[in-house]
């Protein structure tokens, strides 16, 4: 409660030093709050107090403070800034996060900050932005320390002082030969205890664990996951170490990925933010809306095939909604539980095939409950047994289906290199309603002379 008073008091001095425009006590204040704690005061403030802010600060502690902003939110804020201090900013960002930024701009916009931009921090950002986007090259930096095999413990230590403020970590440090290829990596740990005349070679592990340039952003999610790295070396085909990737950057490609398959699982073609307009939002619905529309409309013509069925038994146009609703449900529940098993990468081949297993065991169980459930509550309600007998056995086929096509779909997406995530909740039900329509007028037509 009191650090609520105190953080509520920090934010109410910076306000009344932004309103006085008093520089020196805003920068007091304001330098004295974490970065992110900067940057959520700094996305609260409207366009003229954004100004002021960026008056007041340097473009090394604007860089700190746009590092915790959101990566979608960051465009806008640089180009609002002056041309000049924004190109001095992104000098000062990590080189992954200076690509991240400029990857969501125009070219032209690019091209100028590049022009603007100091030639060395120019060179490091241009060597990656050619990398293609969600790949290790893409979120890799290029601010790390390398050290040589064949230098000693004391020559080593006297590096790290001079480029550890530079770096993007110095938890551990990775050994090259005189050709530049990776060939082992020490801890830092391990280097402050060894004998200060003590070469590097012998005391490496050569067992280093790297990924190449053009490896998938979600692939090296789940390695360094598997293996709690807190950084992985990206080397290119010939094992020259280019740059390397840290928990950090591993962490937003997670918030990314997770973003995006539910978005997917949504039915959406992208990610909504919360400040899309009605019409952004609608343009990113829409395509699969579209589609589903159209099988919809599959669905309808389906159900009027079987519409002689339907005038000699109108009852059973009251558990339509009832079987393609249950169908979709668990279908989707078994969507869910494949995709996040193919997304985390916990299933081999064979958990692939015992995941299938698994879920057709699943709908035979579900299906068999609450078909001999509705069987009762039917024969209690309308008196009809027969019909209640057809309407649980179709419950069980459906679940059945639907449980084993939660599953098969997303492994069959994945082996032709689609998203699992692509099968999405509403694309799967839609799908599970044509299939329990074609099984459940399948059964009630081959028995239609017991319903009437």
């Amino acid at each position: 409660m009191e650090q609520n008073i105190a953080y509520e008091e920090h934010i109410h001095n910076l306000m009344d030093s932004l309103k006085s425009e008093n520089m020196e006590a805003f920068r007091e204040e304001f330098l004295e709050m974490h970065p992110y704690d900067q940057s959520t005061f700094f996305m609260d403030q409207n366009h003229e107090e954004r100004l002021k802010i960026y008056a007041y600060l340097s473009p090394e502690e604007t860089a700190d403070l746009i590092e915790h902003i959101e990566l979608e939110d960051t465009e806008p804020l640089f180009s609002e800034m002056d041309p000049r201090f924004a190109s001095m900013v992104f000098a000062h960002l990590p080189t992954d996060d200076a690509v991240d930024i400029l990857n969501e701009m125009e070219k032209d916009k690019v091209a100028s900050f590049l022009t603007i931009m100091n030639q060395e921090a120019a060179e490091e950002i241009k060597q990656l932005l050619h990398y293609e986007e969600k790949t290790a090259g893409s979120i890799m930096t290029t601010e790390f320390v390398a050290i040589n095999k064949a230098q000693t413990v004391k020559d080593t230590m006297r590096q790290l002082k001079e480029e550890a403020p530079d770096a993007e970590t110095i938890y551990y440090l990775y050994v090259v030969d005189e050709d530049k290829h990776l060939v082992g990596v020490i801890s830092l740990r391990d280097l402050i205890i060894a004998d200060e005349t003590a070469i590097i070679n012998d005391l490496m592990s050569e067992k280093v664990v790297s990924v190449s340039v053009a490896k998938d952003q979600e692939e090296i999610a789940q390695m360094m996951r598997d293996y709690d790295f807190l950084a992985v070396p990206v080397v290119d085909f010939q094992n020259h170490l280019l740059g390397i990737i840290t928990v950090d950057d591993i962490l937003d490609v997670m918030d990314e990925e997770a973003s995006d398959d539910y978005s997917k699982l949504a039915a959406m073609s992208e990610v909504q933010r919360l400040d899309d307009s009605p019409l952004q939002a609608a343009k990113k619905r829409l395509p699969w809306l579209i589609i589903l529309l159209f099988l919809g409309m599959f669905t309808a013509s389906l159900i009027g095939r079987f519409e002689d069925t339907l005038d000699q038994v109108t009852l059973l146009a009251i558990f339509i909604p009832l079987i393609a609703g249950m169908a979709g449900n668990t279908g989707t529940q078994s969507l869910a539980v494949a995709v996040r098993g193919l997304a985390t990468g916990e299933y081999g081949k064979q958990g692939k095939l015992k995941l299938m297993v698994r879920e057709a065991t699943t709908g035979l169980i579900t299906g068999s409950v609450c078909g001999v459930v509705i069987m009762v509550v039917i024969y209690l309600w309308k008196g009809e047994l027969f019909l209640g007998f057809l309407v649980g056995i179709s419950i069980l086929a459906t679940l059945t289906v639907a449980t084993l096509s939660g599953s098969l779909i997303p492994i069959l997406m994945e082996k032709l290199k689609i998203d699992p995530a692509v099968a999405s909740g509403p694309f799967i039900t839609t799908l599970n309603d044509i299939t329990s329509i074609l099984i459940y007028f399948g059964i009630a037509t081959t028995f239609i002379s017991y319903l009437i």
